[in-house]
């Protein structure tokens, strides 16, 4: 079954009714400019009332692995997603730092850095899917592809061009899990299943009645699509 995150999760009504129409992972904005920011007391209160099987993931565009980890514990979460720089060294750097803490670091790409003829970085996906020397489990298998940039990390309602991605995701696949993000909706995310067939998709606008506010018929109708196209493809 495909992976589903709804990320820019605000308050406990628009997280249980994710939880209850079949998300597998919630995804909470720590990034000061977005409308869907919010405080690690926040965070900490809704995590409290979410079961054990749900993903927790942080995303933390920008920061130190220290200050990463601080807010993880804080919170309860179980994973954090990061918004990797052209320097992927600064980085991995980073979340290397967090693998002993946590089960999940996502490490997200925008695509339009890693498509084309002359992409913008250069990244060997396969070091991702190697275990980290002494520890039992590999927290970086992971990989999000999405729309955004570091400068606006996410949320933006704009996809990237899925057929170019294709050649990109086909080569990711080989190592790694790919996730799906960028503009994705009820509408367009069983043609993006289609296309890209990836691990598991992201959404955020795509299920909103406003910036920060779930629409509950939206996130329904997005779990259900992503659903029906399983069968198809």
């Amino acid at each position: 079954m495909t992976w589903i995150k709804i990320c820019g999760t605000t308050n406990l009504e628009d997280a249980l009714l994710a939880v209850e129409a079949g998300a597998d992972a919630l995804g909470f904005v720590f990034y000061e400019k977005s409308p869907r920011k919010v405080t690690p007391e926040v965070v900490r209160e809704i995590v409290k009332e979410l079961p054990e099987r749900i993903e927790k993931v942080g995303v933390l565009p920008d920061g130190s692995s220290s200050e990463f980890r601080h807010i993880a514990e804080q919170c309860g979460l179980t994973g954090v997603q990061i918004q990797v720089p052209l320097s992927v060294g600064a980085g991995s750097t980073r979340a290397t730092g967090l693998g002993s803490t946590l089960k999940k670091i996502y490490l997200s790409f925008s695509a339009a850095d890693l498509m084309g003829d002359n992409p913008r970085i250069n990244v060997d996906f396969s070091t991702f899917a190697r275990r980290p020397n002494g520890q039992s489990q590999n927290p970086f298998g992971t990989v999000i592809l999405d729309s955004g940039t570091l400068q606006n990390p996410g949320g933006t309602g704009k996809v990237f061009d899925w057929g170019a991605a294709v050649p990109l995701v086909e080569t990711m696949r080989q190592t790694v899990k790919v996730v799906v993000a960028g503009g994705l909706n009820p509408g367009n995310v069983g043609e993006a299943i289609r296309i890209l067939k990836p691990w598991g998709v992201d959404v955020v606008s795509g299920v909103e009645a406003s910036p920060g506010k779930k629409d509950p018929e939206q996130i329904r109708a997005f779990i259900n699509a992503v659903r029906q196209s399983e069968k198809i493809v």
